[in-house]
């Protein structure tokens, strides 16, 4: 069980705590992901609290993991607060406790409760410790009757076998490990143009190689809240610009997303986009045969392209950061 009276509290959760089969625990979509990397953690809810439909859901922070920042959800109330939870006991028997980040989303009405015969997913997202291992994000589940307590981890390694209500484990891989395969994707050379008061849309830019036949088939960010490739082209003296719902990537060909060109654009702005600061960019693809990859980056926002300077940039590369359709 998640072993503190706080999380309970702040998911004002009913006291029965209900059994069922381990194959229906609440569990992640992405099972894996490299260290040190930007994760988009997306807890998949397939069932309610023995056909009684969920109202809450709560997610304790596993420490390692930074800057959790939880999307919100329609028809649900967010919250996230820093408190005092109970960690095991240590070596010499004496109780330890630490500061720790619980996220929760409570249904907002009855209508808005996820009823047990439907699926959902709650998602926050962070980035992950530097050192591979397993992380374990404990989930309670609080229903219009009763709650689970997905919260179970076992005492070394990263099996669940034999565990009723396991947390959700997420396998922290070897970033080195993970590169010796090699990535379907490579994007090198990635910055945002930073905004200047009252602008509500920026331009990013980046240079992506596959090794094989993909395309781009979609972008997202925090940040933001469209994320989309466009393209600027001029049409006789007309400079004409249109989104592209995807974007073709030829085998072993780098495709430069650059300004006047290919680019993506950032809009409806959620913060400024000063200079110094990093941005999270989500890129999602999807190969020939429909094999799906995703490559998440951290990428520094600037007033002009790296090894540029800022006046360059703005006397030589036209910005349509902020352009109309």
């Amino acid at each position: 069980m998640i072993s503190s009276i706080t999380i309970k509290n702040i998911a004002t959760t009913a006291a029965c705590m209900l059994a069922i089969p381990a194959f229906s625990h609440i569990g992640l979509e992405e099972k894996s992901a490299p260290a040190g990397s930007n994760y988009k953690a997306v807890f998949q809810v397939g069932h309610g609290c023995q056909g009684s439909a969920t109202t809450g859901i709560t997610v304790q922070i596993p420490a390692g993991f930074q800057g959790a920042k939880p999307y919100p959800k329609a028809g649900w109330t967010l919250t996230t607060k820093l408190g005092k939870l109970a960690k095991p006991y240590d070596n010499h028997g004496k109780p330890v406790t630490e500061d720790v980040t619980v996220v929760s989303w409570t249904a907002a009405s009855k209508d808005a409760a996820l009823q047990d015969a439907h699926f959902d997913e709650f998602m926050l997202r962070g980035k992950l410790p530097e050192t591979a291992g397993p992380l374990w994000f404990k989930v309670l589940q609080t229903c219009e009757s009763g709650s689970m307590d997905w919260s179970e981890v076992p005492a070394s390694g990263a099996s669940a076998k034999g565990l009723k209500s396991p947390a959700a484990l997420l396998e922290v891989t070897d970033p080195v490990a993970k590169a010796d395969l090699g990535q379907p994707v490579q994007v090198k050379d990635a910055w945002v143009r930073a905004t200047v008061p009252g602008q509500t849309g920026s331009g990013a830019y980046m240079k992506i190689t596959a090794r094989t036949a993909t395309r781009l088939v979609g972008i997202s960010s925090p940040v933001a809240g469209v994320a989309e490739v466009h393209e600027m082209k001029m049409d006789g003296d007309v400079m004409k610009m249109r989104r592209v719902p995807s974007l073709d990537l030829p085998a072993g060909k780098t495709l430069e997303l650059k300004s006047g060109a290919y680019h993506v654009m950032l809009m409806d702005l959620k913060q400024p986009l000063a200079a110094g600061s990093s941005v999270a960019l989500s890129l999602h693809f999807k190969d020939a045969k429909g094999q799906e990859s995703r490559v998440e980056l951290n990428v520094p926002v600037a007033a002009a392209a790296p090894g540029a300077s800022a006046a360059a940039g703005k006397a030589g590369e036209p910005d349509h950061s902020a352009h109309q359709h």
